[in-house]
């Protein structure tokens, strides 16, 4: 499966056209990485005219309608429409984020849109994330306590320590931060990237849980952990405005303490 890498612009040649109707008043421009592996082709970038007064106000919006109504072949996910699913991730006016949270208007000028970077492309803008799931799952994102529950009850926490992981389950996994990482562009094979850290840090700091020692001791590796340079792109990158960067930091700190 080809892969999709940054910078694009000078590989893909521009793709088919649909003009829109003469009449309408309020056209938008929207430029689509179209790219079907099975095809042989190399990838093109199709531009249609999208009349938003006829359309809903989000990038979702007239990516729905540009297949409804104008070209059924696009492919996209896409599910939630509210920021939660995390489905609609994707690389638009340069910057990774979801679909369904983009408004068309920020865009100055043609709305240009790729899927996530650096990733196997499954078709147009579906990236393969085989591979982002598997190292999700290698951390364990599952309570592991070796102690029965107590007898007719919850395992219950304080509300300090429920703090503790309210921002980090807030997570979707959308894979924006991910690829948005130098570090995880070239080590995508062994680092394990700003999205699964951020969840192996959920239940590491989770006082019911009863698997620190063995989860710290899973990422002190020169590739799992530190291949992070804290450049922040992560962080930037959150459509949910968490900090996968602090996550990590506090990940090394907690190495750092047991070696003392």
């Amino acid at each position: 499966m080809a892969q999709f890498r940054l910078p694009v612009n000078s590989r893909v040649k521009p793709g088919k056209t649909f003009a829109g109707d003469d009449q309408s008043k309020n056209l938008k421009k929207i430029s689509v990485y179209r790219y079907d592996p099975d095809a042989g082709t190399n990838p093109t970038l199709d531009t249609y005219d999208v009349d938003m007064d006829k359309c809903g106000p989000m990038v979702l919006d007239a990516l729905i309608k540009i297949k409804n109504e104008i070209d059924p072949t696009l492919t996209f996910r896409r599910s939630c429409r509210e920021g939660i699913c995390g489905s609609c991730a994707m690389n638009i006016d340069g910057v990774n984020t979801l679909a369904c949270l983009k408004p068309v208007e920020e865009v100055r000028g043609t709305v240009k849109i790729y899927p996530l970077p650096h990733m196997p492309v499954v078709k147009d803008l579906v990236p393969d994330l085989t591979n982002f799931y598997a190292q999700y799952a290698s951390v364990k994102p599952w309570l592991e306590a070796k102690t029965p529950p107590p007898p007719d009850k919850e395992r219950l926490q304080s509300k300090e320590d429920q703090g503790k992981i309210n921002e980090p389950s807030a997570c979707i996994l959308c894979a924006c931060c991910s690829t948005a990482c130098p570090s995880y562009w070239w080590n995508s094979d062994r680092y394990l990237g700003p999205a699964a850290l951020l969840q192996s840090y959920r239940w590491i700091v989770d006082s019911r849980d009863e698997s620190t020692g063995e989860r710290l001791d899973s990422l002190e590796d020169p590739f799992r952990l530190y291949r992070c340079h804290t450049i922040l792109n992560c962080t930037q990158a959150c459509p949910k405005d968490l900090n996968p960067a602090k996550a990590i930091s506090e990940i090394k700190k907690l190495i750092a303490h047991r070696r003392h």
